[in-house]
């Protein structure tokens, strides 16, 4: 039933995947935006207060 469309994959070329024209945007792009670094400072610095609470007035 489906014989003449196998021939017709067979015969198509392999080609590499097409990529994108815009650059790919990996780990280090996302940790120079400033509202993440601004959102990463403040939980380090809550728990920096947490841990010197603990260690010095518990």
């Amino acid at each position: 039933m489906l014989r003449h469309h196998r021939r017709e994959m067979l015969d198509t070329p392999q080609s590499d995947p097409v990529t994108p024209p815009e650059e790919r945007r990996g780990c280090l792009f996302a940790l120079s935006q400033p509202p993440l670094m601004i959102f990463l400072a403040v939980i380090g610095c809550l728990l920096l207060m947490a841990s010197l609470h603990d260690l010095l007035l518990l």
